[in-house]
């Protein structure tokens, strides 16, 4: 398991710059997106990656290694938002944003560690389009909760969908580096 953290935390580390440089040419103008603005656009790129791993035939020249980027940085933005609300105006510096990114990854990352121990990492045998679907699915879920006002009855919430979603993409791209 020693392997898989070495490359959580190499796919983060991607993941972390591309978010910093983005805060450093667009600010944090992401505080003003509602949960729905941030999941529909989680969705957007997931159904990108569906699309691609489905057709032969691409228009745009990026693969799915960069939607999965995406999908990372936009749900750690969704959990920033829960935890710190909308705002009207963006509010955080480069190193505020990156202080809560780097918070609500190392949490991310423990709950990938305890499931990864308990499920004798079964995601190494799963294929990328699997993930996929499973980061659909939690999107679907999230869509639901959101409709219902984030309210569930026995379910887990928004924050653990999100969670889910990082860690689904994180093995993602580890499966991804390792067939380069």
């Amino acid at each position: 398991m020693q392997d898989t953290s070495k490359q959580y935390d190499a796919v983060i580390d991607t993941c972390r710059s591309l978010f910093i440089n983005k805060m450093s040419d667009y600010g944090s103008a992401w505080r003003i997106l509602r949960l729905p603005s941030l999941t529909d656009q989680i969705f957007i790129k997931a159904q990108r990656i569906r699309s691609l791993q489905q057709n032969s035939v691409r228009k745009v020249d990026e693969g799915e290694v960069s939607e999965f980027i995406g999908i990372i940085n936009y749900c750690t933005m969704a959990l920033i938002q829960l935890e710190k609300g909308v705002v009207e105006q963006p509010d955080l510096s480069v190193d505020e944003a990156t202080k809560f990114y780097d918070e609500k990854i190392a949490l991310t990352k423990q709950l990938m560690m305890d499931k990864n121990h308990d499920y004798g990492e079964a995601w190494r045998d799963m294929r990328v389009s699997s993930l996929t679907d499973l980061i659909l699915q939690k999107l679907l879920r999230v869509k639901q909760i959101e409709d219902n006002k984030g309210k569930t009855i026995v379910s887990e919430g928004i924050d653990a969908n999100y969670q889910d979603m990082i860690n689904y993409a994180v093995f993602a791209l580890i499966h991804l580096n390792e067939k380069k």
